[in-house]
């Protein structure tokens, strides 16, 4: 390229980088890392680890059959 050519459209590029820069286009490190952490909050909030999953679940597996020992010893009483 040419310095004819770069002076030439050198304007046009100051002015759309200037209106990206005034759009909020570009992302500053901050930025990121706080919508990276709004998303993990609002992640956390709504889902739960599977490891926590699988241990609720034995729980209420235990639970079901602490029921239904229960549940036959009273009717094995009567």
């Amino acid at each position: 390229m040419d310095k004819e050519t770069i002076i030439k459209y050198a304007p046009a590029a100051v002015v759309a980088i200037a209106l990206l820069i005034q759009w909020n286009m570009f992302a500053t490190p901050t930025d990121v890392e706080r919508k990276h952490r709004e998303i993990l909050n609002e992640v956390a909030d709504k889902y739960v680890a599977k490891e926590q999953y699988i241990d609720v679940k034995e729980q209420m597996r235990d639970i079901q059959l602490k029921v239904d020992r229960i549940y036959d010893k009273i009717i094995g009483a009567k």
